[in-house]
C-alpha cells in the first residue's frame, strides 16, 4: 500500500461504530499499519468546539444552519487532519463523513440533495473516502440501544431516523462501489470479519 487510505463508517445512532472501528483499528495496527482514529464532527481542535454545539446547544437550530456548521467542521477536518495524514500514509478510520449529512440533513431535514452534495464537495475539495461501511439497524433497535439519555440529534424522533435510515441505503444503492452496507444486528464479531474482508480488498 503506497499511500494512506480513507474509510469512513456511517448509520444511524447505536449502530455500534464505535465498536466495530476500535476493533478494526486493533486488527490494522497489529497488522502493523499506521492509523488515525477520527470523528465528525469533533475531531481534535476547532471540531471539538463544533460538536459541543451541534449536539448539545439548547436553542432553536434552523436546518441550513445545521448544515453549515456540519460542513465548516468537516472542511476543517478535511485540510487539517484528513489529508496530511493520507499524505504520511496513515489508514484514517472515520466515525461519520460527508454521506451522514446526505442521510442526516437531506433525507431527514429534508434539504436539497444536490445542494447538499455540491456542499460536500467544496468542503472537502472533492475529497471521497476509499471504502465507507454503513452498518444498519432498524431504527427500532438503533433507538434501544441510544437509551434515555440523548444529545439533540439523537432527539429527532423515530420518523425522523427512519428516513435517515432509508438515506443511507439509497446512498448505497447509487454508490456501491465504495459504500458497503453491513447488517449490524448480527453479532460483533462477525460483523468485523465481514468489514476486514472489505478493507483487505480495499488495500490491495
Amino acid at each position: 500500500m503506497k499511500k494512506g487510505l480513507f474509510i469512513t463508517f456511517e448509520g444511524g445512532d447505536g449502530c455500534g461504530k464505535t465498536t466495530q472501528i476500535e476493533l478494526l483499528n486493533k486488527y490494522l495496527s497489529g497488522k502493523g499499519y499506521k492509523t488515525l482514529l477520527t470523528r465528525e464532527p469533533g475531531a481534535k481542535g476547532l471540531g471539538e468546539k463544533l460538536r459541543e454545539i451541534l449536539l448539545n446547544y439548547d436553542g432553536e437550530v434552523s436546518p441550513n444552519c445545521e448544515s453549515f456548521l456540519f460542513l465548516a467542521d468537516r472542511a476543517q477536518h478535511v485540510d487539517c487532519i484528513i489529508k496530511p495524514a493520507l499524505e504520511d500514509g496513515k489508514i484514517i478510520l472515520c466515525d461519520r463523513h460527508t454521506d451522514s449529512t446526505v442521510a442526516y440533513q437531506g433525507y431527514g431535514r429534508g434539504l436539497n440533495l444536490e445542494r447538499i452534495y455540491q456542499l460536500n464537495t467544496i468542503a472537502t475539495s472533492g475529497l471521497k473516502p476509499d471504502l465507507t461501511i454503513v452498518l444498519d439497524v432498524d431504527v427500532e433497535t438503533s433507538m434501544k440501544r441510544v437509551g434515555k439519555e440523548k444529545d439533540r440529534m439523537e432527539s429527532a424522533g423515530i420518523e425522523f431516523f427512519k428516513r435517515v435510515r432509508q438515506g443511507f441505503l439509497e446512498i448505497a444503492k447509487k454508490e456501491p462501489q465504495r459504500v458497503k452496507v453491513i447488517n449490524s444486528s448480527d453479532t460483533i464479531e462477525n460483523i468485523h470479519k465481514q468489514i476486514v474482508e472489505l478493507v483487505e480488498i480495499c488495500k490491495n
